[in-house]
C-alpha cells in the first residue's frame, strides 16, 4: 500500500513542476525574445538482483524502475516572430545565434537582442547598462547609427558619410542545458562550456536585423493544450492517493 502513495507522490511531483514550466510560459507571453521551456520527462533505472532471475545470470543484473527524472529545455531553436518597430537602437536576430555582453561581474553573457544605447563611457550597450564584448565605441556627436545584417556598424557625424565603427559578431550553443536563463533576457554559460564563433549570416547564426523586436516564441494555444493534459495527468496522480487512503482505512477497520 505504501507503493501507492509512493507513486502517486512522485506523479504529483513531477506534473507540478510541468505545470510549474506551462505557467511560466504563458506568464511570458508578451514578453521580447522569450524562449518557451518544455520538461521532458525519463525513467531513472537502476540495477538490481531479481529474484527471478537464474543465479547463473545474477551477475549480469537486471534493471527496474527507480523513478522518474524531469529536465528542463529550452527551445532556443524556436524563434519569434520580429516585429519592427522602426527605432534605430533596436536590434534582433533572425537565426539561432546570440550576441555577447559584459555582466555586471566581468563575466560574458549571452543575449537574443532587444533595446539599445550609448553609456555614460560611449560603449554601445543593452538597456539594462550592459555593454556589448564588442566594445563599439559610438562618437558623442554621432546624430544616427547603422547596423547591417552582418553586424557591421556605421556611425554618421551631421552631414558627413557614415563611418564604420565595429562589428557585432554572434556565437552558437549547439547544446542548450549549458545556458541558464537570467532576467531580462540574458543567459549565462555554464564554466566550460564550448561556444561556436560565427559572423552574421554564416553556420545557420542568423542575421541581425535593425528596427525590430524579436518576440516570444510562445503559442498560447499550444501551451493551454498541454495546461489541459497535465493538469488531467496531476489529478490522476491525484485520485490514486485518493484510493490508496481508502484501500488502507478499510483495511485498519478489518477485524479477525
Amino acid at each position: 500500500m505504501n507503493g501507492a502513495f509512493h507513486i502517486a507522490a512522485i506523479g504529483l511531483d513531477a506534473q507540478q513542476r510541468a505545470l510549474d514550466t506551462i505557467a511560466n510560459n504563458i506568464s511570458n507571453v508578451n514578453t521580447p525574445a522569450f524562449k518557451r521551456s518544455e520538461i521532458r520527462f525519463s525513467e531513472m533505472l537502476a540495477s538490481r538482483a531479481d529474484p527471478a532471475t537464474a543465479s547463473a545470470d545474477l551477475g549480469a543484473g537486471s534493471l527496474s524502475s527507480a523513478g522518474v527524472v524531469a529536465e528542463t529545455a529550452f527551445m532556443l531553436d524556436e524563434s519569434g516572430k520580429l516585429e519592427s518597430t522602426g527605432r534605430a537602437y533596436d536590434l534582433a536576430i533572425a537565426g539561432r545565434g546570440f550576441i555577447e555582453v559584459m555582466g555586471p561581474g566581468g563575466e560574458t553573457l549571452l543575449w537574443r537582442g532587444g533595446g539599445l544605447k550609448v553609456g555614460e563611457d560611449g560603449l554601445l550597450a543593452t538597456v539594462k547598462g550592459l555593454p556589448l564584448k564588442a566594445a563599439i565605441t559610438v562618437p558623442d556627436d554621432a546624430t544616427t547609427i547603422e547596423i547591417g545584417s552582418d553586424g557591421i556598424v556605421r556611425a554618421q557625424v551631421g552631414e558627413a558619410e557614415a563611418v564604420e565603427i565595429g562589428q557585432i559578431m554572434l556565437v552558437k550553443a549547439d547544446d542548450p542545458s549549458v545556458l541558464q536563463r537570467l532576467d531580462g533576457g540574458f543567459y549565462r554559460v555554464d564554466e566550460g562550456a564550448r561556444l561556436v564563433d560565427a559572423q552574421p549570416g554564416e553556420d545557420g547564426a542568423g542575421l541581425l536585423v535593425q528596427g525590430a523586436i524579436e518576440g516570444s516564441n510562445v503559442e498560447l494555444t499550444a501551451e493551454m493544450v498541454q495546461l489541459m493534459m497535465v493538469q488531467r495527468a496531476y489529478a490522476a496522480n491525484a485520485q490514486i492517493v485518493q484510493a490508496a487512503d481508502q484501500l488502507m482505512g478499510i483495511a485498519n477497520g478489518l477485524r479477525r
